[in-house]
């Protein structure tokens, strides 16, 4: 899930741990069939993402041509399946020694694109703050 904001701030314990200016909040689920070749897709199609508005104010500019950020925070409960009982089953998420490296990559990824990246800290119980811009919030899936 990508959300253009003007501001995005991850925190855990009260310490700030990422955050950016103008950019994208990226809230980013790994699933057991995803591959660095996946996650190197997703990074090139967010940093291209047509979504900033240009002179006319019309989303025509891409993240790095606006000079934005990013902040990335793991987020396996996008994957959460509620459609049977009333707690969400996580089964399609990947296991946390799968999912971390390739979390861990697709940052890489993302930030040699151009933008600084802020990251969340896997796995930990994060507090995420931002000013959506738009609101522009876009759910994207990888070929």
């Amino acid at each position: 899930m990508v959300q253009r904001v003007r501001s995005a701030t991850v925190r855990v314990e009260d310490r700030i741990v990422g955050a950016c200016r103008t950019g994208v909040l990226v809230l980013l689920a790994v699933t057991h069939e995803d591959t660095e070749d996946q996650a190197a897709w997703l990074a090139r199609k967010i940093a291209g993402l047509r979504i900033f508005a240009d002179e006319a104010g019309k989303m025509n500019r891409s993240l790095c041509e606006v000079g934005g950020d990013a902040v990335v925070v793991s987020q396996f409960t996008l994957y959460g399946d509620c459609r049977k009982g009333r707690r969400p089953s996580y089964v399609r998420s990947a296991r946390p020694e799968q999912a971390e490296p390739l979390y861990e990559r697709f940052c890489e990824l993302l930030e040699a694109q151009g933008p600084a990246v802020g990251r969340g800290v896997f796995g930990a119980m994060m507090d995420v703050s931002l000013v959506n811009d738009g609101p522009v919030t876009l759910v994207l899936d990888t070929p």
